[in-house]
């Protein structure tokens, strides 16, 4: 709950069980916890409810994962990756760690939206995959439940992609993968290096429709 926010992590297994025990998971190394920047983090924990926040003071644990003093890193399992914020300046307050956060989570199913954008382009994956689907849809529930069933197959491997067509910043992306909305929802599947991507209209999400299509292009 938030009011247990943020974890106190006083040893490396601690602290190791703390981030392998969620998909995205924030420490903050602070060798006074009751600093200025300590304080900060304390509050963005609180806003930011299903993130799980830690916070250290140990050397040992600081140590561990090569963290300076006055840092919150956010660890991220989809891809294996890690972003690192100094809290040593006074600029840098709750309000900007939150966006921090936001900007950075990826998760097994991450929804595409002008704040995530950021974390999508700089994930190490270079495979794409978006469910592009209207999210009031009556069946978005249980296409989701299935997208994200196929998501646990290929962690590490593809990040999928939530794209809701009702967001008007994201018309440009339909415009892109010259889609119509008539035609959704669809599977567009999207190799970063060099743009090749192919596009598939689904009217049913199954986890054996997402394997093959994510397999045939694979290959």
């Amino acid at each position: 709950s938030t009011k247990d926010k943020p974890v106190l992590l006083n040893n490396i297994p601690d602290a190791e069980a703390f981030i392998s025990g969620a998909e995205v998971a924030v420490i903050g190394f602070f060798q006074d916890p009751q600093s200025p920047g300590a304080e900060q983090f304390r509050r963005a924990a609180g806003q930011v409810a299903e993130v799980p926040f830690g916070l250290s003071s140990s050397e040992a644990v600081l140590s561990h994962y090569g963290a300076a003093e006055n840092t919150v890193v956010l660890f991220r399992t989809v891809d294996n990756d890690r972003r690192d914020l100094d809290m040593s300046s006074r600029e840098v307050d709750a309000k900007k760690l939150t966006r921090f956060v936001r900007m950075n989570e990826l998760r097994l199913v991450t929804e595409y939206n002008p704040v995530t954008a950021i974390g999508v382009m700089q994930s190490s994956l270079q495979f794409n995959l978006l469910l592009i689907t209207d999210k009031m849809s009556p069946q978005h529930p249980e296409r989701m439940s299935k997208f994200r069933a196929a998501a646990e197959l290929y962690k590490g491997k593809i990040l999928f992609i939530l794209l809701d067509s009702n967001l008007q910043s994201n018309e440009r992306v339909l415009s892109y993968f010259q889609l119509k909305k008539s035609q959704l929802p669809a599977l567009a599947i999207f190799h970063t290096p060099d743009d090749e991507h192919e596009v598939v209209a689904v009217n049913d999400i199954s986890i054996e429709r997402v394997q093959d299509f994510c397999n045939r292009f694979l290959q």
